[in-house]
């Protein structure tokens, strides 16, 4: 499966969105979710956002934020397996949102979650996308594979500017070429599974 940051990844990156409209697709994201559905990988959202906490917005517009999403990818003949969020900060504006948590990446809580509630998900073949070294040092708690995107902030964090150096498994432009990189990944396990299958 892949977990997928949103902000960035799938949407462009404006900052907080406060405005619907502006949750604005990155060029090739319906399509490079669609490979996902189309060879059985399940495509699983996992995203911060604590624009609630800071008291811009309420959870309810995270919520219609994402359905835009997902309606947008719906457009595009693509959609998500499952869809989580974090809304927490610790030094959060709004009292019940300003807490430590076990969810806001890079804790692994979200995609703990996704487990739980999906165990036909296979832990051995798990990657994350994302543009930020949250996004990749979830990967890293998770044993997954990352997938650092440079579209977002991903050319601030490998240069230097924004979070903290990471090491990605793969630096890919956008999410095209991550998904695409994750398929041809996996394709050497899959023939292996058929084989194993075969009797082979």
């Amino acid at each position: 499966m892949v977990f997928l940051d949103r902000d960035g990844t799938l949407n462009e990156e404006v900052g907080y969105i406060r405005q619907l409209d502006r949750l604005v697709l990155v060029a090739g994201a319906a399509q490079a979710v669609r490979r996902l559905n189309q060879s059985a990988v399940a495509a699983i959202l996992v995203t911060n956002q604590s624009g609630a906490a800071r008291g811009y917005y309420s959870e309810d517009h995270i919520r219609k934020l994402n359905e835009r999403l997902v309606e947008l990818l719906q457009a595009g003949g693509a959609c998500l397996d499952a869809l989580y969020y974090c809304p927490h900060l610790p030094d959060g504006q709004v009292k019940d949102l300003a807490c430590h948590c076990r969810c806001r990446k890079p804790a692994p809580g979200m995609v703990e979650q996704a487990f739980q509630e999906h165990p036909e998900l296979d832990r051995r073949r798990a990657y994350v996308v994302g543009d930020k070294a949250t996004d990749v040092e979830l990967a890293r708690r998770c044993a997954a594979r990352s997938v650092l995107v440079r579209s977002g902030y991903g050319d601030k964090v490998l240069a230097g500017a924004y979070q903290w150096p990471v090491q990605p498994d793969f630096v890919a432009a956008d999410i095209e070429e991550a998904i695409a990189w994750i398929l041809a990944d996996l394709e050497p396990t899959a023939v292996t599974e058929s084989r194993h299958a075969a009797g082979g």
